[in-house]
């Protein structure tokens, strides 16, 4: 049954690494610090700052991940279409890294910023899935 969602999974595969090579630079960026606490980001730093750009990006692919990946893991459980579902975690992956790559290079406090874009493509790439997955079931 998983051959068919390969492309999917491959997506989510990338989205997963993209997560932990967050985790690693954002990990290296904050032990590099002078006066570095573990744990803790020094909350007097803003976007000039690479560990609070850093720190900002892996958290918020934590906080974005989660619904994500449990609407494509339920699609692939339920039968979903895989090439409907390869797009949408395609859309989603690349969304989510250039996210990361614009947060990572752009130092900005202005909203939005061009990684805004992204994260918004992302997150529609999400409410897709809810809706187009939703019907699915209903139907």
């Amino acid at each position: 049954m998983l051959e068919v969602y390969a492309t999917a999974l491959t997506g989510l595969w990338l989205v997963l690494v993209t997560i932990t090579l967050q985790a690693v630079i954002a990990t290296g960026a904050h032990r590099r610090q002078s006066k570095m606490i573990p744990g803790i980001v020094d909350p007097a730093l803003g976007h000039d700052s690479f560990v609070f750009r850093s720190d900002r990006t892996f958290r918020n692919s934590l906080e974005n991940i989660a619904p994500f990946f449990g609407l494509s893991v339920l699609a692939m459980l339920a039968g979903f279409s895989p090439d409907r579902l390869a797009v949408v975690v395609w859309v989603y992956a690349l969304a989510r890294l250039l996210h990361m790559i614009l947060y990572y290079r752009i130092a900005t406090e202005k909203n939005p910023s061009p990684r805004s874009y992204f994260y918004m493509i992302a997150l529609l790439a999400t409410f897709y899935l809810i809706g187009d997955l939703g019907q699915f079931l209903i139907l």
